[in-house]
């Protein structure tokens, strides 16, 4: 800060550095002094060429986050091992050699859950001397099988997340830097882990045995020397070890082909959260045994017992993190740790008991449901290589089957010579290839009728696609909590006209399922009932529906209560509306979804917005209507009942909500309304009140 270097301050006389034969040292303590006495807040002195790309690049010596030779105790693994930084054995005495490798397996923990939540490896993981040299550690069986199997952890974690693809280009995540991740001899690490395990086993065993047995047992060698603490840290270190083990056992099982493991890792995930539940039970035995442990702060510790481990340094792989300057890391706590896997867990049972839906609508269903638990980038990347394999979905169906599935197609187009069409490969381009090669409709030979009636069929079903995600894009932005209230209007109203295009597109492709449906049935007078029947509004479009009133009643509300001055709303002074509705919708706007809408139609449709006119046509009514009718039709689905409960409430707090402002607000200028997602994540429920 220019304040602080202005400050009188004694300054010790500096010896000066002696020059060489090219360079003369000067010292420039007396210049810097005299500019920071000129220099406000927020200046800087800075040469001609210096410009923001070197003010980002630029490196701020003697700063301990900007550089990295500022904080290393140790500039070499070598030398850390040489002051006795990672000892082996951790100590001669054997209950505290036991006692700091559960503190080790504890820490490691915690470094892993940090290192999935997007931090380097470098500086979580591998902070720990004894995984950078494996070979030290062979002489302590226990210490040695678990740095094994973390190892081994770690690159079919990195294996499933480089493969999936699902991490960001600059992300830290999946970078080894050269670390050693194949140690000799880890792709035998559960063998080894086994035999440390039945070895502690058994002297679980001994220690429990009654007074009878334990002198058949004499000669077993107890794992510590105060046998008093033997059944205890003989018990928290099997649930650490068995944790290690079946998470292992569950990203293997995970990897099989065709989700033939799934089965089987669902068993794994749930001896994994038994083993975490005795690892959290543990922490008051380790804590009352370990010796000069504080009570204070013990939420932010990163062991089970309190203590500070032995055998890390994230100082001495800052150098190996990135080009650029180290982050400033700080690991989560080990409480904070188990919380992480146990929830990193259940995502992964939620996607080992998926049933494997083949069709295309259920899987996108699915994967909407599972972003609402808002599962972190191992989970993500396992859901990703469960539902495409080889270019298939789940490894078995080509997707040329399964979008002939989802748009309806005949039996017969599945053998058709249409997949082969160089076109229909790349479905982005399908719209554009079809009227080119094949122009309009009746222009057509009837020996190519049927791959058009196929290109159309599938069309259609892109189309409807395209309004979905362009749909869950926008919704999207209410979750990432992008949307300022100001922008509320624009976006209610960019919903609204997606989910017109969607709704007309969805009706039309049931139409045409039905369409193919009557082809295949025998030819015969259709009775009153069936015309009755065939021109009922599908339950998928009337679900659709509750939603567009609920968006066109909200953009009106919303833009009347603007233009009559009746909301709260602060003016942004750092770019327009127009601004914001192009750094919203840019990328719609670009693909023309849909076609022809722009902010001048937005503008077009809610600049004579009047709070009168919306109580004569209550939007919100007819969303309550329809909700209503539809609820009939998804008995058998909890997560549409459940969703058109949440539209009734919005709309009926709405309705009244526009109500009481309609009648008082002439009468009350102190009547402001604002909006809060109190009963729907999207959908805001307005709440009137006097400022």
């Amino acid at each position: 800060m220019a304040d602080d270097a202005a400050a009188e301050v004694f300054v010790p006389e500096r010896t000066s550095i002696p020059s060489g034969d090219d360079s003369v040292w000067a010292d420039v303590s007396p210049l810097l002094e005299s500019a920071c006495k000129d220099l406000r807040d927020g200046e800087l002195i800075h040469g001609d060429n210096f410009n923001l790309f070197a003010a980002m690049s630029a490196l701020e010596i003697m700063d301990p986050k900007m550089d990295s030779g500022i904080v290393c105790k140790y500039y070499s693994i070598d030398e850390a091992i040489e002051n006795g930084a990672a000892p082996v054995p951790i100590s001669i005495n054997k209950t505290v050699d036991v006692q700091c490798t559960i503190d080790i397996m504890d820490h490691l923990l915690a470094c892993e859950a940090t290192w999935h939540k997007g931090h380097s490896l470098a500086q979580t993981v591998f902070s720990c001397i004894y995984l950078l040299r494996p070979d030290r550690t062979s002489s302590h069986a226990l210490l040695h099988s678990y740095c094994r199997v973390i190892r081994a952890t770690c690159k079919a974690v990195i294996s499933v997340v480089s493969d999936a693809r699902t991490h960001e280009e600059d992300d830290l995540f999946t970078m080894a830097y050269g670390l050693p991740l194949d140690g000799d001899g880890d792709e035998k690490c559960l063998s080894l882990l086994n035999a440390v395990e039945e070895t502690i086993s058994r002297q679980l065993r001994a220690c429990k045995a009654p007074s009878s047995r334990r002198r058949v047992l004499e000669d077993m060698e107890p794992l510590q020397t105060n046998l008093d603490l033997e059944e205890g840290y003989c018990k928290a270190l099997l649930c650490r070890l068995r944790f290690r083990k079946h998470f292992y056992h569950v990203l293997t099982s995970m990897r099989r082909p065709q989700g033939r493991g799934l089965e089987l890792a669902r068993k794994h995930i749930a001896t994994c959260i038994s083993e975490l539940d005795c690892i959290y039970r543990s922490s008051d035995f380790l804590r009352s045994s370990a010796c000069g442990t504080s009570e204070d702060g013990i939420e932010n510790r990163t062991t089970a017992s309190g203590c500070q481990p032995i055998g890390f340094d994230a100082s001495l792989n800052c150098r190996l993190s990135a080009p650029t300057p180290p982050r400033a890391i700080k690991i989560l706590s080990w409480k904070k740790a188990i919380e992480y896997f146990v929830k990193l867990l259940h995502d992964l049972d939620i996607i080992c008991s998926y049933s494997l839906d083949p069709s295309l609508e259920g899987v996108l269903q699915f994967v909407v449901q599972f972003q609402k638990s808002q599962p972190d980038l191992v989970a993500r990347a396992h859901l990703q290589l469960l539902l495409v394999q080889d270019g298939k979905l789940y490894g078995r169906d080509s997707m040329f089957t399964v979008i002939t599935r989802a748009a309806v197609l005949p039996e017969v187009a599945k053998n058709h010579d249409v997949q082969k069409n160089e076109y229909f490969v790349q479905l982005g381009q399908l719209e554009i290839a079809f009227r080119k090669e094949f122009g309009e409709v009746s222009s057509i030979p009837e020996d190519e009728n049927f791959c058009v009636k196929i290109f159309q069929h599938i069309l259609l079903w892109v189309e409807e696609q395209t309004y979905w995600i362009a749909s869950r894009f926008l919704i999207l932005g209410f979750e990432l909590e992008l949307y300022s209230p100001s922008e509320y209007c624009m976006v209610y109203w960019y919903i609204y006209v997606v989910l017109i295009k969607l709704s007309e597109k969805t009706h039309l492709k049931m139409a045409a399922k039905n369409d193919t449906g009557k082809r295949k049935g025998k030819k015969k007078r259709d009775s009153p009932k069936d015309v009755a029947r065939e021109y009922r509004i599908p339950p998928a479009v009337l679900f659709l529906q509750c939603q567009i009133c609920l968006a066109e009643g909200l953009t009106m509300m919303l833009a009347a209560l603007r233009n009559e001055h009746m909301i709260l709303q602060s003016r942004n002074p750092f770019n327009t509306e127009q601004e914001r509705f192009i750094q919203h919708f840019e990328l719609l706007q670009k693909a023309c979804i849909p076609d022809h809408v722009s902010f001048h139609s937005f503008r077009e449709s809610t600049t004579y917005a009047r709070l009168s006119t919306l109580v004569m046509y209550n939007y919100f009514k007819d969303a309550q209507r329809i909700a209503k009718e539809a609820k009939s039709s998804f008995s058998n689905d909890p997560d549409k009942l459940a969703e058109l409960r949440k539209i009734e409430q919005v709309a009926e707090h709405n309705s009244i909500a526009l109500n009481v402002i309609s009648r008082v607000g002439a009468l009350d200028p102190t009547l402001k309304a604002s909006f809060e997602f109190s009963h729907h994540p999207y959908f805001a429920t307005a709440v009137v009140k006097r400022s």
